[in-house]
């Protein structure tokens, strides 16, 4: 595990594997920054994995603003990823204003992104697998993505997951497993996926070891594939989500089960071994501080390819003779690390954490043409411009940014409520001041496939009900016990919130705004969402309720404000 006293060494490790050091705010200021600065690698070792994960659909280069609260309990607080803004650009030993400090914290977010532009595009992830492949070698190479892939976007949503199972095709994705993929349901999932028992669509082989069906225990979906590089062989054992079933609509999946299974693993790793595995590599959805528990319970795993929470590390943190690796989200990031084996033991390796700088990486002209193609016939509808924002649109953190201020203001002005509630989604990409509000950009924060904005009268203490038990998923001070997400957003009304108390004593001065008046826990209050698991809820999508808002305002502004006190300790 990451100490604090291990900082220094980190921090070193960033500048030198980032690539930059302390010209490359000048370099990109003065467009000197270029694909070959953001490669700067040393090679090391007989193979290369590459890793992107939570890309949530995202084709085209957008803005993306790192969380400013990502809060830790327990063995986890103040350890990274629980480490934001001004307090991770001095943790990680990062440059203040440059081009890493923009990749890895929020801070000063709106000039840097004016500065530095803006990241990801699938065009630009291509360029850099492309040209890591050809200097390291195919054979040598292994491309792993961590699920979340197929949502997140308008045509992801329209093509039910197939346009993202033609871009990682043409990726070159070798292996994935998922999360919000099974959303689409489980027939769905296994028409693009296949299951163990044959291929779908897909190129990739999709792993998933901790999927169960309920009557008979069997697994679903492939747990493992052995794969051949460098004269290795490297074992991808699959870890979907664990919490997908409880997480999501129970009608989507059923007949399946999740879990973390933590046992099955142990049995797996000793399995793949006798198998001949010379690398044991777990491709997680499992979320960071689950994995980095996992790591240190678990025998015998080379690396953890971390996903689900969004979170970007500049180094893998170890935990005994595990590299924990977090590579961020939204195409953000790309993660290279080559691996040095010998004796059946890591003995060398270097990583890069390498920040998809859309205007310094040149496009690639085959994966430019499928995207053009994807988007081609929703192109006109996309681009329509709903309003514009005075202020910057964000939404990740564990209680929410502007963006989902925004949402809920929507739901409380169109559905004709006092009080709202948003999930607590992690994706969607974020707006500058100035920007236009489209159509693409509301869906990339909506786009799910139980989308309904239900209205509902709620009594006062089933409300703090709710807060309490989403608070415990989040707050927990044992990570098996996160179930993923950040805090359920909350318009008309504020709160305070100890995430260190212990279960049904976090949440505290619920007040309604429009009055002022704590909540009352026996009065029933007219309560509108979106994204309830329930069946048989009636309303329109949310994307129409937030677009019938911006409409009618035309301009968004103003709405940066506090509706959660945090207290500590």
């Amino acid at each position: 595990m990451l100490t604090r006293r291990e900082f220094v060494s980190v921090a070193a490790a960033t500048m030198a594997t980032l690539g930059f050091g302390d010209g490359g705010q000048r370099a990109v200021a003065q467009q000197k920054l270029g694909l070959d600065r953001l490669l700067r690698f040393e090679p090391t070792g007989q193979i290369t994995l590459l890793h992107m994960t939570d890309c949530h659909a995202q084709l085209r280069p957008l803005y993306y603003r790192e969380p400013s609260a990502n809060i830790g309990v327990g063995e986890m607080a103040g350890l990274p990823p629980h480490i934001t803004g001004a307090d991770a650009v001095r943790a990680y030993g990062l440059v203040p204003g440059s081009p890493e400090a923009y990749a890895l914290a929020s801070e000063d977010f709106e000039a840097l992104a004016r500065t530095y532009g803006r990241v990801g595009g699938m065009d630009r992830l291509a360029t850099l697998v492309r040209a890591i492949r050809a200097e390291r070698g195919v054979e040598r190479c292994l491309l792993l993505d961590g699920g979340d892939a197929l949502q997140g976007s308008y045509t992801a949503l329209e093509s039910a997951g197939a346009d993202m199972v033609r871009v990682l095709d043409e990726l070159g994705v070798e292996a994935t497993t998922g999360h919000w993929e099974f959303t689409l349901g489980a027939e769905r999932i296994q028409q693009l996926y296949g299951n163990k028992d044959q291929r779908g669509l897909s190129k990739a082989s999709f792993l998933a070891s901790n999927v169960r069906d309920i009557e008979f225990e069997e697994p679903v979906f492939k747990g493992w594939q052995m794969f051949e590089k460098g004269g290795l062989l490297i074992a991808v054992i699959g870890q979907s989500f664990p919490y997908t079933a409880v997480a999501h609509p129970r009608r989507m999946v059923p007949k399946w089960w999740f879990g973390i299974r933590e046992a099955a693993i142990m049995r797996l790793v000793a399995h793949v071994r006798r198998a001949g595995a010379d690398v044991v590599v777990l491709l997680s959805h499992n979320g960071f501080d689950v994995d980095r528990k996992l790591a240190g319970r678990v025998d015998g795993i080379d690396v953890i390819l971390s996903g689900h929470t969004h979170d970007a590390l500049p180094q893998p943190t170890r935990v005994g003779r595990t590299l924990v690796v977090a590579s961020g989200s939204h195409g953000k990031f790309l993660s290279r690390l080559d691996i040095e084996m010998r004796a059946g033991q890591i003995a060398d390796w270097r990583y890069t954490l390498i920040p998809v700088l859309a205007d310094a990486i040149p496009p690639d002209p085959a994966m430019s043409r499928l995207v053009e193609q994807i988007r081609a016939p929703h192109a006109e509808f996309l681009s329509t411009e709903l309003a514009r924002t005075e202020t910057t649109l964000w939404r990740r953190g564990n209680f929410g940014g502007t963006f989902d201020h925004l949402i809920c203001d929507a739901l409380i002005a169109e559905r004709d409520a006092e009080i709202s509630l948003s999930p607590g989604f992690r994706w969607g990409g974020s707006l500058l001041p100035g920007q236009a509000i489209t159509w693409e950009d509301i869906y990339n924060a909506t786009a799910i496939t139980y989308p309904t904005a239900y209205r509902t009268a709620i009594r006062g203490a089933f409300l703090k009900s709710i807060l309490e038990d989403v608070a415990d998923n989040l707050f927990n001070p044992d990570p098996y016990y996160q179930q993923g997400g950040d805090m359920v957003r909350v318009g008309g009304m504020s709160f305070v919130i100890r995430p260190d108390a212990g279960m049904g004593e976090r949440i505290s001065d619920l007040t309604l705004s429009r009055t002022g008046e704590p909540i009352d826990a026996g009065r029933s209050y007219v309560v509108t969402g979106w994204g309830t698991l329930n069946e048989g809820v009636e309303g329109p999508p949310v994307w129409n309720v937030l677009a019938q808002y911006l409409r009618t305002q035309k301009t968004v502004k103003g709405i940066a404000r506090r509706s959660v006190t945090i207290k500590r300790g």
